[in-house]
């Protein structure tokens, strides 16, 4: 269909937005109007108990062997740090591994972190990690300088406060990597590398948003060989101090294939094998309910410069997506226990460590146990952006600050769901086929917006923008039109 034709149907400007205005399914209002108020941002110290099945740990990081007693419950006490807005409540517990346990929607009320409700020691001399165990917590923290979960996951970081304004608050997580473990597996190096980590994490008034910065350094006079990840326990949309993901959770990441090591064929007979060894097709273990048993899955080959991943619990609609710079964190992994896990008695926590979460780990090197070298004197940074998002069922693009759901539907219409990392502020959304504009629309929610417009035969190219009132474009993309798809 060529200009002229369409013309008809747009009518002029006007009618177009009138028309448009009609079919939008929007929580906030259409408006031209200036930004709300934003808010403030609070940082408040308090403490958090974690209950664990009784065990001991040497000073040198391991378990004391005959230590762990299921039938006695302890507790831990920590201290937490709690950064809070007008949208999201998140908490910090520097003292066991310098992590992120908690992010809540307050739009919602829901967690979108998992919590293990009772840690559990397992993996006692299997030679998987570096202590040779490993204790499930939860929930954001970052991993290295070895793989599978690296030296710090339960060790003490230090916590200063950077900044505190009424704004903004960005609070500095810090550790040195100076832990020797003479008793580690075969394929972990016991030394220490030296490595320096500082990990800032920020929160800004008015933002949907939580910021991280994670800058790994080398202070020594040769190169060090390391790993890095950033480990993210998801539970989206959980009630609030019962996290788990449930069977719909769908694992969002725009890769169209996965590496799979050949350990559990229940899971990797999910999918379509490619004419690679242990290469498939990702398609039906996005959802936490086709995973038959644990397993293991990497982005393949790698990330491919795709700057999102993350989860959505579609039973409401509840996600948590990662922004970063993927080039610089090209590895993706993905790790659950299985969708029995969703089931498990709670009766039975003492006895099994397999619990309703899905990890998705982003990576400097594509797979765990493929190195990266960081030569002396030099830094690597890690800017990562977390947002929270409701009334989205997939993400199709993905921005700093505007995330988008864009599809055809069967019934032909282009359907476009936003989610803005800042709410308040006006937008601009304007939706072109074959270079013709079918919507150009004013709103002010970036919360639950839907804009829904008719499409006219014969189309094949759409495209979209996402703008700010002054007229920078936030986020761009397009849609390649296919008769009968659906998002």
């Amino acid at each position: 269909m060529d200009a002229n034709a369409l013309a008809g149907w747009n009518g002029g400007t006007s009618m177009r937005r009138s028309i448009v205005a009609l079919l939008l399914g929007l929580i906030g209002v259409l408006s031209a109007t200036a930004q709300a108020d934003v808010g403030t941002v609070t940082l408040t110290e308090t403490t958090i108990t974690w209950q664990t099945v009784a065990h001991e740990i040497d000073a040198d990081g391991s378990i004391v062997r005959g230590s762990v007693n299921i039938n006695d419950v302890v507790e831990q006490t920590f201290t937490a740090y709690v950064l809070e807005n007008d949208y999201i409540q998140v908490m910090l517990v520097p003292e066991y591994g310098g992590r992120i346990i908690s992010l809540i929607d307050k739009t919602t009320g829901n967690e979108q972190l998992y919590q293990n409700p009772l840690g559990l020691p397992y993996g006692i001399g299997d030679g998987n990690f570096y202590y040779d165990w490993l204790m499930v917590y939860g929930g954001i923290f970052p991993t290295f300088p070895a793989p599978e979960h690296g030296k710090s996951w339960f060790l003490p970081w230090s916590f200063e406060v950077i900044t505190e304004e009424t704004d903004e608050i960005t609070v500095r997580m810090g550790f040195v990597d100076d832990v020797t473990f003479q008793a580690a597996p075969g394929r972990f190096n016991p030394a220490p590398t030296g490595l320096e980590a500082e990990y800032l994490v920020s929160l800004k008034a008015g933002h949907r948003a939580l910021d991280t910065t994670l800058t790994l350094s080398n202070p020594t006079d040769e190169t060090v060989r390391y790993e890095y990840w950033t480990c993210v326990t998801l539970a989206p949309g959980s009630a609030t101090g019962d996290t788990q993901a449930t069977l719909s959770t769908e694992i969002i990441a725009p890769i169209d294939q996965i590496k799979m090591p050949p350990w559990w064929p229940q899971t990797i007979a999910a999918e379509t094998a490619t004419n690679m060894p242990d290469i498939y097709q990702f398609d039906a273990l996005r959802i936490f309910d086709n995973w038959a048993d644990m397993g293991i899955a990497y982005a393949y080959p790698t990330m491919n410069g795709a700057n999102f991943w993350g989860a959505i619990n579609q039973d409401n609609q509840e996600g948590l997506i990662r922004i970063a710079d993927n080039t610089i964190t090209p590895g993706l992994k993905i790790w659950t226990w299985g969708a029995e896990s969703a089931d498990l008695p709670a009766d039975i926590y003492a006895f099994n460590e397999r619990r309703p979460y899905i990890e998705l780990w982003a990576g400097v090197t594509p797979e765990f146990f493929q190195v990266a070298f960081l030569p002396a004197g030099e830094s690597v940074t890690i800017i990562e952006r977390y947002v929270v998002t409701t009334g989205l069922s997939n993400i199709t693009h993905a921005s700093d600050d505007v995330l988008v759901n864009v599809y055809q539907s069967d019934a032909g219409e282009i359907r476009l769901a936003l989610a803005d990392t800042q709410p308040e502020r006006p937008l601009t959304v304007v939706i072109t086929a074959d270079e013709t504009d079918l919507a150009d629309v004013e709103l002010i929610s970036g919360i639950d917006s839907e804009l829904t417009v008719p499409l006219p035969d014969g189309i094949t190219d759409v495209a979209f923008t996402v703008s700010a009132v002054d007229g920078e474009v936030l986020l761009a993309g397009a849609l390649d039109v296919v008769a009968g798809t659906d998002g």
